[in-house]
């Protein structure tokens, strides 16, 4: 499975609905929240076998916003031979 960090915008006005959402469905320790700095979104690492799978943990109420980026690590030996290709 990949790890994909989803990035979940909601307005002001659909705020404690869409955490509320979050919440009953499962995932509401799984997310970082931005709404108290006045940035209202929500952030999640989350081990999915693709995009779409990733985007399931947001609510449809704001699923249409959302995104998932697949993530991945860099070895330190491959970015050695970055430097050596320089």
């Amino acid at each position: 499975m990949d790890r994909f960090l989803v990035e979940s915008p909601h307005t002001l006005h659909d705020c404690k609905l869409a955490v509320k959402q979050v919440q009953s469905m499962g995932y509401l320790n799984n997310f970082d929240w931005g709404c108290e700095a006045g940035v209202h979104t929500g952030w999640a690492v989350i081990e999915a076998e693709n995009e779409s799978q990733a985007l399931g943990v947001v609510p449809a109420l704001v699923r249409g916003k959302a995104r998932a980026i697949r993530l991945s690590k860099f070895l330190p030996e491959i970015v050695d031979q970055w430097a050596e290709k320089a």
